[in-house]
């Protein structure tokens, strides 16, 4: 690929952010809310090749969790709402907060991996 075919590349940002292929731009990343196409409808890029796996769940999982601890632990020690309430509102608010990044994340992952042509088990030679 030629300097100037990767110079119109988008960043992982807007990969991540837009849903655009890494390869050619176009918004045909995600076939779902959070599952890739399997090719881009535009350019042909096959997406299969790349493996992202469970990894962005996990840690938006655990960085989700942690951050709703605090405003648990805040809630609790100034306004002390009856545990029901604080179900009613955190439970909501993991849903969201997890499988509202993980789109963004798994882009994110899916971009890297085509930027640095990383592939599963090995780091491709420069």
């Amino acid at each position: 690929m030629s300097s100037l075919e990767r110079a119109v590349e988008p960043t992982p940002a807007q990969v991540a952010l837009k849903g655009l292929c890494p390869r050619c731009g176009a918004k045909t990343l995600f076939a779902g809310m959070t599952k890739f196409a399997d090719r881009c409808a535009a350019c042909g890029f096959d997406l299969t090749m790349f493996n992202v796996g469970d990894g962005p769940a996990a840690f938006l999982t655990l960085i989700v969790g942690g951050m709703l601890v605090g405003v648990a632990v805040t809630l609790q020690l100034t306004i002390e709402p009856p545990l029901w309430l604080l179900a009613l509102i955190l439970i909501p608010l993991a849903v969201i907060g997890v499988i509202g990044s993980l789109r963004i994340a798994k882009g994110a992952l899916l971009a890297l991996e085509y930027r640095n042509s990383a592939r599963e088990g090995r780091i491709a030679d420069k």
